[in-house]
């Protein structure tokens, strides 16, 4: 009786399982809308007050999208303002909806990645997550590999869908 051998763990297949590192914390909303009088108008003076006296603790460690949900006229400052306090509490923040934080996270996840570790090496990114990973991540992903990797490939390494395949030179 011949012994089974594992070919997918002893090949040179690197696989990449984007859940392993990309931010699952929660991600939440700053609104400006709550600190406008009537939410409506901004009051330097009074928002600047309620910006100071606001507990910020409630952001520790979750990501937060900065924006104003009402039609108002908002001042460039005023987001910028938010987040001097969000800096120091957050653990990141961009000024926008939820989808622009989500882009903000996962490119600066993915520039966390040194595309040289897959350089003429075969990889698999796995497809299946319990966290969801957005689609723009793996595309992004595509972008930093395909230029160093010998092939990229989509699933799991027993079952993957070809993705590209560099020619020989």
């Amino acid at each position: 009786m011949s012994e089974i051998i594992n070919r997918v763990a002893s090949s040179s297949i690197i696989s990449l399982n984007m859940e392993e590192f990309y931010p699952q914390e929660e991600r939440v909303i700053f609104d400006l809308k709550d600190f406008l009088f009537q939410q409506l108008i901004l009051r330097e003076k009074e928002f600047r007050q309620a910006l100071k006296d606001f507990d910020w603790s409630v952001y520790s460690e979750k990501w937060v999208a900065v924006t104003c949900s009402v039609d108002a006229i908002i001042p460039t400052w005023a987001y910028m303002l938010v987040c001097t306090y969000l800096e120091d509490v957050a653990k990141g923040y961009c000024v926008g909806e939820l989808d622009s934080l989500e882009q903000h996270i996962a490119e600066l996840t993915l520039m966390a990645i040194d595309p040289t570790d897959f350089k003429d090496r075969p990889v698999v990114i796995k497809g299946c997550s319990k966290f969801p990973i957005p689609l723009f991540a793996y595309g992004r992903l595509i972008s930093l590999l395909q230029k160093e990797a010998k092939s990229l490939m989509f699933g799991e390494p027993c079952s993957t869908v070809p993705l590209f395949k560099k020619g020989k030179s």
